[in-house]
């Protein structure tokens, strides 16, 4: 969610006494540079006191403190429901994160709609399962991998439990009903193919990273469907 980024930034940049280049802060929130460049310039214009420029570097001038968060009716409801299917179908860390992340929307907020937002009658429940318990075991490391662009070696086992071993690129996870399903890109295959999370088996680094090229790219798989 872009506004959940936007916070991110003004996150990142409160308290800097020196400037941190757009690299840096690309790296941290896992988008392009170019992203970035788009993102502050988007701030600037919603009038936070952003100082700086692409190439030398961003910092916030001293005092600066985020205005009440204005949200109606259907936007609480959709930030709510949307934390809370993270924190009851994620990995510990990530529902942890969903957690934190929705106490800072309720105290973004007018006092008056703080205690309407953190009290909601909505709820996200997610049954127990083999499959979701065996996701929950990789989610994390899969998480860091896609950040930090680590080149896996993964034991897998499909739906017609066929084993392989794997030399991955990976690139993205997409949540479904009853699944987690981790897109990459296949070294041996030299295509995108997609892996169960719940039928992995073994996960080991193999100390490569990559770097994101055309045609190879999340955005790209995704051009495909």
């Amino acid at each position: 969610m872009r506004s959940l980024r936007l916070f991110a930034l003004l996150d990142h940049l409160r308290g800097r006494s020196v400037p941190i280049s757009a690299d840096a802060l690309a790296e941290m929130l896992g988008v392009s540079v170019r992203t970035i460049y788009r993102d502050m310039v988007t701030l600037q214009a919603m009038g936070a006191p952003v100082r700086g420029e692409p190439g030398v570097g961003y910092q916030l001038e001293r005092g600066y403190f985020l205005p009440p968060l204005h949200l109606d009716h259907d936007e609480m409801d959709a930030v709510m429901l949307g934390m809370r299917l993270i924190a009851a179908r994620s990995d510990a860390p990530l529902a942890a994160a969903a957690r934190r992340a929705s106490a800072k929307f309720a105290a973004s907020m007018e006092p008056a709609r703080q205690a309407t937002y953190s009290n909601l009658p909505l709820r996200a429940v997610s049954r127990q399962t083999s499959e979701s318990e065996g996701a929950k075991a990789h989610l994390t490391l899969l998480r860091d991998a896609i950040r930090r662009h680590l080149v896996l070696r993964i034991a897998y086992v499909d739906l017609s439990n066929n084993e392989s071993e794997r030399t991955v690129r990976p690139l993205g996870l997409t949540l479904f009903d009853s699944a987690w399903l981790l897109t990459g890109w296949c070294e041996a295959r030299n295509a995108f193919r997609n892996f169960r999370v719940d039928r992995i088996g073994i996960i080991s680094g193999t100390g490569a990273t990559f770097r994101h090229e055309n045609g190879q790219r999340f955005e790209d798989y995704l051009k495909t469907l």
